[in-house]
């Protein structure tokens, strides 16, 4: 088994990969050893100003040695080429959500990986920091004893505000399930366990969107997947979850709230890493804010878990098989919603096991 600290090399030098490289560079159990990008140029811009040593194509990062890990941030319809390409070339790989867009090729990506001996990690990995870890350990003490139903809500006017290239947000494997989704029925899984079948409805309020920043301002493209989605969920545990994904609401709501035989909880933004963490307990008149413990970092704490993985600690977290029972989970959802009837999953996936107290990613651990 290697030693020290794992080479991860990053594969997309968008917008994402600025807190990606921000973290990752700082964290003492991995090293940043190369960024690729099919724009040359972007992607030595991003490894000079994060004083990575190399940079080039794919096929040039796949190449390098030292690279273990491969973080495979390209758009969703890149996910599944660029990740068999990694594990051909000996690599493990974690990568930006979704898996990939469809769960056969998910099946056959982890078969890839199982028949060659590599780990598949995926965000979001969110649910490993301090306020959703909080929330879980909330849930398990039995605070507000045994969980039975939760609100999932997303609702905002989409990325094209704020994002210069926002079209790949309003095709195939994105939208608001695809896009948005992952952090909030990763949240769930990892609060309540796998989803059992999925029912839902969908609309899409417009044909085509306009961007409303950077160099394509004012621009229009075509919209080519759901805008709104409405979702019933049963989980195996026994509790069951509505949720509501809309890229078509004029102002932003993000809530979680899980209803126990005692109370309730209302989660932190699934797509945070911090608080606020509330309870409100059966017969209380007010929610009550409890504290929250653990890492707050953000992005690439999947990352970290996964190298410390490599180098003989426990099972990582946010594995290629709960992000496969997620993808199921959504593909499910938008079929219901085409089709009508409930879905059953096929999948399954264990819950996370919690952080140790004290997990620190900013701490080195591998000799």
């Amino acid at each position: 088994m290697s030693t020290g600290p794992v080479g991860v090399a990053v594969v997309g030098a968008g917008a994402i990969s600025e807190a990606y490289l921000r973290n990752l560079t700082s964290f003492p159990d991995v090293r940043v050893v190369g960024v690729a990008d099919i724009d040359a140029e972007r992607a030595e811009a991003k490894a000079r100003a994060h004083d990575v040593p190399a940079w080039g194509d794919v096929g040039t990062i796949l190449a390098i040695p030292e690279a273990e890990i491969i973080v495979n941030l390209t758009v969703p319809a890149a996910h599944s080429a660029v990740a068999t390409a990694a594990l051909r070339a000996g690599k493990h790989v974690y990568g930006e959500k979704p898996l990939v867009l469809d769960p056969g090729e998910g099946e056959k990506l982890l078969a890839e990986a199982a028949s060659r001996g590599l780990l598949v990690g995926n965000a979001p990995d969110t649910f490993l920091g301090a306020g959703l870890q909080s929330a879980k350990r909330a849930l398990a003490s039995g605070l507000i004893g045994t969980p039975i139903a939760a609100n999932a809500v997303m609702q905002s006017p989409g990325p094209e505000p704020w994002h210069p290239n926002p079209e790949f947000f309003y095709q195939p494997g994105a939208g608001p399930v695809f896009d948005m989704g992952p952090y909030y029925l990763t949240t769930l899984v990892a609060m309540l366990g796998p989803v059992s079948k999925v029912v839902a409805t969908a609309r899409q309020a417009r044909t085509t969107r306009v961007i409303g920043s950077g160099p394509k301002l004012g621009t229009s493209f075509g919209v080519e997947v759901p805008t709104h989605v409405m979702a019933l969920l049963d989980f195996t545990g026994g509790a069951s979850a509505s949720a509501t994904f809309s890229f078509d609401s004029p102002a932003s709501v993000t809530m979680i709230q899980i209803i126990g035989t005692e109370g309730m909880l209302s989660l932190p933004d699934p797509n945070t890493f911090v608080g606020p963490l509330k309870v409100r307990a059966t017969g209380d008149s007010e929610w009550r804010e409890l504290p929250i413990s653990g890492t707050t970092t953000g992005r690439g704490l999947g990352v970290v878990d996964m190298a410390r993985a490599l180098r003989g600690g426990p099972p990582h977290r946010a594995s290629g098989t709960l992000a496969l029972h997620v993808l199921e989970a959504m593909t499910a959802l938008i079929e219901s919603a085409g089709l009508g009837g409930f879905r059953h999953l096929s999948t399954t996936t264990a819950e996370p096991e919690p952080l140790p107290a004290g997990w620190d990613p900013h701490a080195a651990t591998l000799a």
